[in-house]
This record gives structure tokens, C-alpha cells and sequence, in this order.
């Protein structure tokens, strides 16, 4: 995908995914090889002990995903649907105050795409790492997305 159209991915994904609305997530970088978003601190969405709720991390987490996916492939939407196939998230330190998840692709997207070019469903991974604002890394996800061809 061409970097030229890369700055409007956050707000696509604003307009196109009530929850990135609703959690107020902010897009800071896209790329084809990686996403940082971030999660404001809101007591609206604040657990018993007063940081973020993990629902929220897990959403946060899984938007950045999201958002290295559409910069990575969002030039094969008219053949292909990407869509999350799994997710795992551990939760490592307790998250107090505005989190970032930074995700990162775990394949080279030509790889993914001579998959695909081949008929194939690929697979692959997006690493995301939920950090503090002092760096402390709070949880570690992992996604595996797919992109489903079109029929």
C-alpha cells in the first residue's frame, strides 16, 4: 500500500469500527511492518484496581493489529478479506494510566502474498506489545490473521 494514503488508516478504522470510536484509541504510525496506538487514560473504562480494563487493552491490542494488516494489505481488499483468525493476549504487569500497543507483522508480505497469488488462505502472525507511558511492558498479544480470498 502506497505510504501516501498510510495517515488515513486510523481514521478509517475510526469511522468503520465503533470501538476505536468509543475507546477514543489514537493512531500515532502505520506501516506495512508496523502500528502504535494508544489508549487515553479514561476512567470510564477503568478495572477495580483503576487502570485500563482488560477488555479495553484486548481491544486496543487488536486494533493496532488491525491497523498493520490494512497498511500491509489493504491494496488486496478488492480479492481478499483480512480477517482475524485468533488471538492470544497475556496481561504482565499491571497498566495504570494511557497504555500503547505497538503490533508488528510476523511474516514478510511478499511471503503472504505469493500465498495468496498461489490460491492459498495465508496465515500470519501480528505480534503486539501494550507498554505504559514509563515503557513497562503490560501484556503481550498475539494474532493470527488470515486473508480470506473473495469467491
Amino acid at each position: 500500500m502506497s505510504t501516501d494514503s498510510l495517515p488515513s488508516i486510523g481514521q478509517m478504522m475510526a469511522d468503520t469500527v465503533p470501538m476505536v470510536r468509543t475507546l477514543g484509541l489514537e493512531f500515532s504510525e502505520t506501516s506495512a511492518e508496523r502500528a502504535v496506538v494508544s489508549l487515553p487514560d479514561q476512567s470510564a473504562y477503568h478495572n477495580h484496581v483503576g487502570g485500563p480494563h482488560a477488555g479495553a487493552m484486548f481491544t486496543l491490542a487488536e486494533s493496532a493489529s488491525g491497523a498493520v494488516v490494512l497498511a500491509a494489505f489493504g491494496d488486496q481488499l478488492g480479492r481478499a478479506v483480512p480477517l482475524a483468525v485468533k488471538a492470544e493476549i497475556g496481561y504482565k504487569k499491571l497498566a495504570m494510566g494511557a497504555v500503547t500497543a505497538t503490533a508488528e507483522l510476523g511474516r514478510p508480505v511478499a511471503d503472504v502474498l505469493a500465498e495468496l497469488d498461489a490460491g492459498e488462505r495465508p496465515e500470519f502472525p501480528v505480534e503486539v506489545r501494550i507498554a505504559r507511558e514509563d515503557g513497562a511492558v503490560t501484556g503481550e498479544m498475539t494474532i493470527v490473521w488470515t486473508l480470506r480470498p473473495q469467491s
